[in-house]
C-alpha cells in the first residue's frame, strides 16, 4: 500500500506503470516525473521508467489491506491504455468486486476506450469511474463516461488550462477541479474554477477543489472565494471481514 499525498483519496495501487501523452494535459505529466526518479533509485516496477507495463504481482495487494479506504487506482498510469489488454483489466476489476470494504478510484483520459470496453467490464458499486478533462476540447470524454454503466461517475477538471464552457451533469456524482503544479505548471483563472463550482451548485454535484497549484502549490493553497470545498460523493464502505 502507498499512502497517497492527493488531497481526494487516501492510498494508491498500481497494478500497471507508465503511459503515454494523448492531450495537452499530458505535457508535464507528474506520474512521468515520478517514474524517471523511482526508474533511478532502482524500484524494480520501473526499471524500464515510464513505459507501459503491467504487474501480475500487484493484482492482489489490496485484499490484504484490511482497514477500509479510498484508493486511486493507477495513479502512475491509465487503466484503459491501448496497451493494457481486457484481460489484465478484467483482473483489476475482480479484485476491486473481492475487496468490497474498498472504494476504488479510477481515472482516464481515454474514454472511448473505456465506453469500448463497458460492456464487458463487471461493475460494483464500490468502483468509481472518472474521466480528466482539462478544458473544453475534451468534454467529450464526460459524455462517453454517462454512456457507461458505472455506478459512481466522477470528473477531475485538473490539470484545469481553460474554461470549460456548459457542462451537463446529469448522471454525474462528484466533480474535482485543480490547477497544474510542478517546475513548468500552466496557469489556472480563478473565473474557470468558479464557473464549475457554480454549475456543481446548480446541478446540485458534490463540488472538491483540490488546489491552485503553480510552482509551489503549498504556498497557493487550496481557497477559493475564502472557503475549502472538500465535498464527496455519498458512498458506504462495508466493514472488513
Amino acid at each position: 500500500m502507498s499512502t497517497s499525498r492527493i488531497e481526494w483519496t487516501e492510498s494508491t495501487w498500481n497494478p500497471v506503470t507508465g503511459c503515454t501523452k494523448i492531450s495537452t494535459g499530458c505535457k508535464n505529466c507528474y506520474a512521468e516525473r515520478m517514474a524517471k526518479r523511482l526508474q533511478a533509485m532502482g524500484q524494480p516496477n520501473y526499471k524500464n521508467g515510464f513505459e507501459v507495463a503491467a504487474h501480475e504481482e500487484m493484482l492482489l495487494h489490496p485484499l490484504t489491506w484490511k482497514k477500509p479506504r479510498l484508493i486511486f487506482v493507477n495513479s502512475m498510469s491509465d487503466l484503459f491504455h491501448s496497451r493494457v489488454p481486457l484481460s489484465f483489466i478484467t483482473k483489476v476489476f475482480e479484485t476491486m468486486h473481492k475487496a468490497n470494504w474498498h472504494q476504488f478510484q479510477i481515472l482516464t483520459k481515454r474514454s472511448k476506450r473505456l465506453l469500448e470496453l463497458d460492456p464487458h467490464l463487471s461493475w460494483a458499486p464500490n468502483i468509481w469511474m472518472g474521466v480528466s478533462v482539462e478544458n473544453s476540447d475534451t468534454l467529450y470524454r464526460v459524455n462517453d463516461l454517462q454512456k457507461t454503466e458505472s455506478h459512481l461517475k466522477f470528473i477531475s477538471f485538473e490539470p484545469l488550462l481553460g474554461p470549460v464552457g456548459n457542462v451537463s451533469l446529469q448522471g454525474i456524482d462528484w466533480v474535482i477541479a485543480g490547477g497544474e503544479s510542478g517546475p513548468k505548471a500552466r496557469p489556472v483563472k480563478p473565473e474557470w474554477v468558479t464557473d464549475i463550482r457554480n454549475q456543481c451548485k446548480d446541478q446540485k454535484v458534490p463540488f472538491f477543489f483540490k488546489q491552485w497549484g503553480g510552482v509551489n502549490k503549498k504556498k497557493t493553497g487550496r481557497l477559493l472565494d475564502g472557503k475549502l470545498y472538500d465535498e464527496m460523493p455519498e458512498f458506504s464502505i462495508k466493514a472488513s471481514a
